[in-house]
C-alpha cells in the first residue's frame, strides 16, 4: 500500500549497502561513441565489472545534443556517482546539472571550449580526455591533399556545436594550393542535406571533420560518399576499417579505455581537480586500399609506406 504525504524510513544498513555500489552515468548524443560492450570490457579490466560491484546508466540521444540537459538531469536524479560524457555539449550539460558530482569528458578541445581551466589543473569537477580535434583537423587536410593531389576542391563536413577549426584549416589551404567548401550539420537531417550540397559542388575529396554527432551517422556518411566517388578522410582509424578511404588519429577505442582509467581512479578516491586532462600521443594513418581501387583512385606509394594499415 501506498502512504502519500508520510516519510519513508530507510534503514542506515540498507543505505549504506545501496551506495557500497557506485553508479556511473553515461551521457552521449551518440550510441557509437560509447558502445556498451567496449565500456563494459574496458571497466571490467580495471576490476569494476556491472552489475557486479559497479553500475551503469546509460543515457543517449540519438544523434542530436537537443536531449542531452534533460538526460544529465536525469542522471543527477539517479544519484550517479560518477558522469562519463561524450562531446563538449555532453559535458556541457553535465557541468550545468551538476557542480560537485565528477565528470569524465571526451572531448575535441577541452581548453578551447573552456570546459576546464587547463590541462595540468583542470578546476571543478571535470577532467578527461582531450582528442587535439583542431590541430588533427589541419594534420587530415594535410594528408588528404597528399593522398588525392589533385583535388584542388575539398569539402569540410563540420558540426557547428563543436569547436570550430575552421579558421585554422582556411589559413592551411592557401599553402597547399586548394579551395575549401564547407558545410555544416548537428543533426540526421542537416546531414543529408550537406552531403547533399557537397554532392554537387565538384570537389575532389571531403575532411570529415571531428564530432560526435558525424561520427554517429558514420555509416551513412561513408556509404553516400563512396557513392558519389568522393575519397574522404575521418578522424578515427577504425572508420577507414569499416569502408571509410583513409582515417587517422587516435583510435576511439585507445581513448575510450584512456577515459576509463581515469574514472577507475575517481571511483578509488582521486578528485577530477588532481588529475591532468590527457590527450592522446598516438596516432595511425589507415588507409583503405580496396575502396580507394572501388573510387578508382591510385594511392601514391609514398603514403602507402607510411601508413600503419593499409586495408586490401
Amino acid at each position: 500500500m501506498l502512504l502519500l504525504g508520510g516519510a519513508i524510513t530507510v534503514p542506515r544498513t540498507l543505505r549504506a549497502q545501496q551506495k557500497a555500489m557506485p553508479v556511473i552515468g553515461v551521457l552521449a548524443p551518440n550510441p557509437k561513441v560509447f558502445e556498451t560492450l567496449m565500456v563494459e570490457r574496458d571497466l571490467a579490466a580495471l576490476g569494476w565489472q556491472a552489475e557486479h560491484n559497479l553500475r551503469l546508466l546509460f543515457r543517449v540521444s540519438a544523434g542530436t545534443n537537443e536531449a542531452l540537459p534533460a538526460l544529465a538531469a536525469d542522471l543527477i536524479a539517479q544519484n550517479v556517482d560518477l558522469i562519463i560524457a561524450a562531446g563538449d555539449q555532453a559535458v556541457i550539460a553535465a557541468q550545468r546539472a551538476s557542480a560537485a558530482i565528477p565528470i569524465v569528458g571526451i572531448c575535441d578541445d577541452m581548453v578551447g571550449s573552456h570546459l576546464v581551466e587547463s590541462l595540468a589543473r583542470p578546476g571543478g569537477n571535470t577532467t578527461g580526455i582531450s582528442i587535439l580535434a583542431s590541430e588533427l583537423d589541419v594534420k587530415r587536410l594535410q594528408l588528404l591533399h597528399e593522398l588525392v593531389p589533385q583535388a584542388a576542391r575539398i569539402g569540410i563536413l563540420a558540426d557547428p556545436t563543436t569547436i570550430s577549426s575552421r579558421p585554422q584549416l582556411e589559413a592551411a589551404a592557401p599553402a597547399l594550393g586548394i579551395e575549401l567548401i564547407s558545410t555544416l550539420a548537428a543533426n540526421p537531417d542537416e546531414i543529408a542535406t550537406a552531403l547533399d550540397q557537397l554532392a554537387g559542388a565538384g570537389l575532389g575529396a571531403v575532411n570529415v571533420l571531428a564530432s560526435p554527432i558525424l561520427d554517429d551517422a558514420r555509416a551513412v556518411i561513408i556509404d553516400r560518399l563512396n557513392r558519389l566517388r568522393l575519397p574522404a578522410i575521418y578522424q578515427w582509424p577504425e572508420l577507414a576499417e569499416l569502408g571509410g578511404f583513409a582515417g587517422y588519429g587516435p583510435r576511439l577505442s585507445g581513448v575510450i579505455l584512456a577515459a576509463m582509467q581515469i574514472v577507475d581512479k575517481i571511483l578509488r578516491g582521486a578528485h577530477p581537480t588532481a588529475l591532468p586532462v590527457q590527450q592522446p600521443t598516438t596516432f595511425e594513418l589507415v588507409i583503405n586500399l580496396k575502396t580507394a581501387k572501388a573510387l578508382g583512385l591510385t594511392v601514391p606509394q609514398s603514403l602507402l609506406a607510411r601508413a600503419d594499415e593499409v586495408i586490401e
